[in-house]
C-alpha cells in the first residue's frame, strides 16, 4: 500500500512538472521540433544529465551495472515512427496522459492511435517480420 501511494505521488508530481514546463502544449512541442524554441530541448538535456548522474551514483553505491545489448532490428524504424507520431500529435505516451489530466480530450485520439499502432504492429510483425521481439525482462 505504501509503495502504491509513493508511485501515485511520484506520477502526479511528474505529470504536474511536465504540464508546468510546457511539454503538454502542442505549440511548445512544435516550436521544439522546428527549432523555434530551444527551451524544451534544454529541459531534455538537463533531465538527461540528472539521469546520468543519478545512474552513476546508483552504480557506485549498489554495484548495479548496465548490460550492453545489440541494437534490435526494429529500433531505427520504431524510433522514426515514434518521433513522427510525437511530432504530429504533440504527445508521447506520458504526455497524452498529462493532456487528459488537463482536460485536453484530443489526447484521447492520440492514445487511441497509440493502442491501434501497437495492435497493427503485432499483426504486421507476426505476418512479415518474425524477429525476436523479446523485452528486457527476458534477459
Amino acid at each position: 500500500m505504501k509503495t502504491n501511494f509513493f508511485t501515485w505521488l511520484t506520477g502526479l508530481a511528474l505529470g504536474f512538472s511536465l504540464s508546468r514546463i510546457g511539454f503538454s502544449s502542442w505549440d511548445e512541442v512544435h516550436a521544439m521540433f522546428t527549432f523555434q524554441s530551444l527551451r524544451l530541448i534544454w529541459a531534455f538535456a538537463l533531465a538527461t544529465l540528472v539521469l546520468f548522474v543519478t545512474w552513476k551514483v546508483i552504480e557506485k553505491t549498489t554495484g548495479a551495472g548496465w548490460n550492453r545489448r545489440d541494437i534490435h532490428k526494429g529500433t531505427v524504424v520504431g524510433g522514426a515512427l515514434f518521433g513522427a507520431g510525437w511530432a504530429l500529435s504533440g504527445a508521447c505516451p506520458s504526455i497524452a496522459l498529462v493532456q487528459i489530466g488537463e482536460a485536453q480530450f484530443g489526447a484521447l485520439i492520440t492514445l487511441t492511435g497509440m493502442f491501434l499502432g501497437n495492435f497493427l504492429y503485432s499483426v504486421v510483425h507476426e505476418r512479415y517480420f518474425r524477429w525476436n521481439a523479446r523485452s528486457c525482462a527476458d534477459d
